[in-house]
């Protein structure tokens, strides 16, 4: 009884830092400088993994932008991305928009147009205006 109250006890303790681990350093500190030097980096579970796979495909006209990667970070970044990406309908947008997934729409259905339009909002993707940086995974 005693050796399954301990087992129990390191399970538990285990369990309990689990969030707090970081992804791995390569992938995970390459995507917060690349993505973080024009933008928030998004946190990949923002979106599915097809979508962060049609995002990448096309670097050389992201949203207006030209964001090439050489080949090595564009690897790192897109291993990172399918990892920790997520999954199904919930976070999968046709137009590649975080705010067009079913998921941002459901949580921000509260907001209403003129908020959206405030000077210290501006855009839908803006989400440290409201929600700081620690939201976004910092």
């Amino acid at each position: 009884m005693k050796r399954l109250l301990v087992l129990l006890l390191m399970v538990w303790a285990g369990q309990a830092g689990a969030e707090n681990v970081k992804p791995p350093a390569s992938g995970y500190d390459k995507w917060k400088l690349e993505c973080g030097s024009c933008h928030v980096a998004f946190p990949p579970r923002m979106l599915s993994v097809e979508n962060w796979q049609e995002l990448m495909g096309g670097l050389d006209k992201h949203f207006g932008s030209n964001a090439e990667l050489d080949k090595r970070d564009r690897k790192l970044i897109q291993e990172f991305l399918q990892r920790y990406g997520g999954s199904g309908p919930t976070y999968t947008a046709a137009s590649l928009r975080i705010s067009d997934t079913p998921w941002y729409k459901r949580e921000h259905r509260v907001i209403s147009e003129s908020e959206w339009k405030l000077p210290e909002v501006k855009t839908k993707s803006n989400c440290s205006a409201c929600h700081g940086m620690k939201v976004i995974g910092d």
